[in-house]
C-alpha cells in the first residue's frame, strides 16, 4: 500500500533540558519563540536551546540536548496516523502536549490548532520515519 499523503521530514531539534522543583518551573519564563515541553513535574524540554537560563531552583539541572528529531505536519494527517499507530487518547484541548508509545515508539507531540509537531529521539527517528511512510 502506498500512503497518499502529507511527508514528514524530521529535522534536528537542540534543546535545553531542565530538572528543577516543579515551583520554579512553573514559575520560568521563556522568549514567545519558545517551546516548552513539561515532560514530568520536575522536568522541561525547551526548544530552541536556551543559553542564559534563570530559575529559583539553585539546584537545578541544565543541560543542552541535542538529541531529537521533529517535523510539522498537518493536523488531519498527524491525527491520522496516531489513529492507527496509537493506542491512548488525543488531548482534545488546543495547544497540548502529549508524550507516549506510537507505533511502539516513544514520541512527544506538540498539538496546535492545524498542525502536530512530532519530536522524536534521534535513535527512534529511521523506525518512526518507517512506520509514517507504512
Amino acid at each position: 500500500t502506498i500512503r497518499r499523503g502529507a511527508v514528514l521530514v524530521l529535522n534536528h531539534f537542540s534543546g535545553t533540558r531542565i530538572v528543577a522543583t516543579p515551583a520554579a518551573l512553573a514559575e520560568a519564563v521563556w522568549p514567545v519563540d519558545a517551546l516548552a515541553l513539561r515532560t514530568a513535574s520536575d522536568e522541561l524540554l525547551v526548544f530552541p536551546q536556551q543559553h542564559d537560563v534563570t530559575l529559583s531552583d539553585p539546584h537545578a539541572i541544565i543541560i543542552d540536548d541535542g538529541s531529537y528529531l521533529g517535523g510539522w505536519v498537518d493536523e488531519s494527517e498527524g491525527l491520522r496516523f496516531l489513529a492507527s499507530h496509537c493506542e491512548w487518547e488525543m488531548p482534545r484541548a488546543r495547544p497540548a502536549f502529549a508524550q507516549g508509545a506510537a507505533a511502539g515508539l516513544p514520541i512527544k507531540l506538540w498539538l496546535t490548532d492545524g498542525r502536530i509537531l512530532f519530536i522524536v529521539e534521534t535513535a527512534f527517528a529511521a523506525d518512526f520515519l518507517e512506520c509514517w511512510h507504512e
